[in-house]
C-alpha cells in the first residue's frame, strides 16, 4: 500500500514538474526576427558551413574553392555551379545568402 501511494506521488509530481516547467520554458521569440546572412565572396569554408542550411563542410571547402579558382560570385544563382550545390539548396538559402 505504501508502495502504491509513493508511486502515486511519484506520477503526480512528474507530471505537475513538466507543467510547470512548460509554463516558464523560454521561447525564441526574442530571436525570431534576427535574420542570419553570410557573404558567400568573403566567408571562410567554417562559415559557410555554419550559416549555410544543407551545407557541411566539403561543400562549404568547395564553394571556397571555386570561389578562388573563378573569382567572387557575380550572381547568388552562380552558387549552384559548385559541385556539389544545386539549385534547390540556392533556392533554401537564398535570404541568408549575401553578395
Amino acid at each position: 500500500m505504501i508502495r502504491n501511494f509513493t508511486t502515486t506521488i511519484l506520477v503526480i509530481l512528474a507530471c505537475y514538474s513538466s507543467i510547470v516547467y512548460s509554463q516558464n520554458a523560454p521561447t525564441n521569440e526574442k530571436y525570431s526576427q534576427i535574420e542570419i546572412t553570410v557573404n558567400i565572396n568573403t566567408a571562410q569554408a567554417d562559415e559557410l558551413a555554419t550559416l549555410l542550411s544543407g551545407v557541411g563542410l566539403k561543400k562549404a571547402q568547395a564553394i571556397v574553392k571555386y570561389r578562388d579558382e573563378n573569382g567572387p560570385f557575380q550572381r547568388v544563382e552562380d552558387l549552384a555551379q559548385v559541385k556539389g550545390i544545386g539549385d534547390s539548396l540556392v533556392d533554401k538559402n537564398r535570404t541568408r545568402i549575401q553578395l
